[in-house]
C-alpha cells in the first residue's frame, strides 16, 4: 500500500464549527491520525442539520476520518490527560477565541513545555493581538468588515450588501492554516524546531480582495469590467471572451464575425471598456438556446464558457467525477458524499476517510493507553 505523505504524523485537534475542522480534516487525508477532542456529550456541530439517520452530515463533512476523544473541560484531570497526549503529537490545531485556551492550559507555551518541537496552530476572526483580537467573530462578521461584502455589492449595482450564506472566511482561513502548517512541517524537519502559526480569518478576507486592495490605493482610470451572465432559453450562462483569440473565436461561432472589425470590441482594452454592450451582442445569441448548447458551442469554439449548475449538478459533473473529488462517507443507505482535498497527489490517494467517530468513540483507546504508558514508564 502505498504511504500517504502525512502517515505517523498525529495531530491534537482541539478545533470546533468550520475554519479549525475543515483544517484538521485536510490534514486527515493526507494520512494524519487527527484525534478530535470533544467536551462532554460532543461538539454542537454534531446537531446541525442536515440530518441523515440521526447524525449530522454537516459535522461529517468536516470530521470525518478523525478519531474522537471526550473530556470534562471543567476537570484538571482531564486537562492534564490532555496535556501529556500533547506530548505525543506532532501538531496541535486550535480555534477558540483568544485568551481561552490560555485559561485551560492549553495554550502553547504549555503545550511546547512538554513537547518542544510542536507545530501549534491558533485560528481566529482577528488574530492573536491588536485592538480586536479577544472580539468574537464568525465568518459574516468577517465578511463584512473586510470590505469583500461593499465590493460585491459596488459589482452588483444593488442597493445594500447581500445576505451570507457561503463562510468564505472559514474554509479559506482552514485552507491557510493547512497550508502555514506544512511549511512550519518542512521547516522542522530542516532545523529540528516546532512553531507557533497564528491565522486570522479577518487578514484571509483581505488576502481574497487583490484588485480591491489596489483599487482602494490607486483607483483605476476607468470602471473595471464584470463577469456578467448571459441569458439562455433555460437559465444563464458565463462566456468570457477577454483575450483577442478568444473573441475572434466567439463571433465566428455565434455567427457574428463582423463584430471583430467593430472598434468596440477589436482590442482587449476596447472590450473591457464596453464589456455589457459586448454581453449584449452575445446575449442575442444565447437567449434562444438551452444553457447546455450554448456551453458546448462556445466551448468546443475555444470561447471560455460554461452554464449555470446548481451544487448537486456540479458535484456530478463528468470532470469532477474523472477527477475522484467525492468520497464516500458511511455505508449503505446512510452514506453520503463529501469532497476531498482540492490537490491530487500522482502516487496517493487523498480520499476522505470512510466514517466519522461517534462522540468519544476512541477515549478510552487513546487515553488508556496513554495512562497505562505512563503508569509503566
Amino acid at each position: 500500500m502505498v504511504r500517504k505523505p502525512l502517515d505517523g504524523i498525529r495531530v491534537l485537534d482541539l478545533t470546533r464549527i468550520i475554519s479549525g475542522p475543515y483544517c484538521t480534516r485536510l490534514l486527515a487525508d493526507c494520512g494524519a491520525e487527527v484525534i478530535k477532542v470533544e467536551p462532554v456529550g460532543g461538539e454542537h456541530m454534531r446537531q446541525k442539520q442536515p440530518m441523515r439517520a440521526g447524525h449530522s452530515t454537516y459535522f461529517g463533512h468536516l470530521n470525518a476520518g478523525k478519531k474522537s476523544v471526550v473530556i470534562d473541560f471543567r476537570d484538571p484531570s482531564d486537562l492534564a490527560r490532555i496535556r501529556a497526549l500533547a506530548k505525543t503529537c506532532d501538531i496541535a490545531v486550535e480555534n477558540f477565541r483568544p485568551g481561552v485556551v490560555t485559561e485551560l492550559g492549553r495554550d502553547y507555551p504549555s503545550l511546547a513545555q512538554v513537547r518542544p518541537d510542536i507545530i501549534y496552530c491558533s485560528i481566529s476572526g482577528f488574530g492573536q493581538d491588536g485592538p480586536r483580537a479577544t472580539s468574537p467573530a464568525y465568518a459574516p462578521i468577517l465578511h463584512a468588515l473586510s470590505g469583500h461584502d461593499l465590493a460585491a455589492q459596488t459589482y452588483d449595482g444593488a442597493l445594500g450588501p447581500a445576505k451570507s450564506g457561503i463562510w468564505y472566511a472559514d474554509i479559506m482561513g482552514g485552507a491557510y492554516a493547512y497550508a502555514a502548517i506544512q511549511t512550519a512541517l518542512v521547516g522542522r524537519l530542516r532545523y529540528g524546531t516546532g512553531q507557533f502559526i497564528d491565522v486570522s480569518l479577518l487578514d484571509t478576507m483581505i488576502n481574497l480582495l487583490v484588485l480591491e486592495v489596489q483599487e482602494a490605493q490607486t483607483p483605476s482610470a476607468f470602471s473595471r469590467w464584470l463577469a456578467t451572465p448571459v441569458q439562455a432559453a433555460d437559465g444563464h450562462a458565463m462566456a468570457i471572451p477577454i483575450t483577442g483569440r478568444n473573441f475572434e473565436r466567439l463571433a465566428d461561432a455565434i455567427d457574428r464575425p463582423a463584430l471583430k472589425d467593430d472598434p468596440r470590441f477589436n482590442t482587449q482594452l476596447a472590450r473591457e471598456e464596453n464589456w455589457q454592450a459586448l454581453m449584449c451582442e452575445i446575449q442575442v445569441w444565447t437567449k434562444s438556446r438551452p444553457a447546455a448548447e450554448v456551453e458546448a458551442h462556445l466551448m468546443a469554439a475555444g470561447v471560455p464558457c460554461s452554464r449555470y449548475q446548481t451544487v448537486a449538478q456540479a458535484i456530478d459533473d463528468p470532470q469532477i467525477a474523472a477527477r475522484g473529488l467525492m468520497s464516500t462517507v458511511g455505508a449503505g443507505e446512510d452514506s453520503y458524499r463529501v469532497p476531498g482535498a482540492p490537490f491530487l497527489f500522482a502516487d496517493t490517494q487523498l480520499s476522505v476517510g470512510p466514517d466519522v467517530p461517534a462522540t468519544g468513540a476512541d477515549t478510552e483507546a487513546i487515553l488508556g493507553v496513554l495512562q497505562a504508558s505512563q503508569a509503566a514508564g
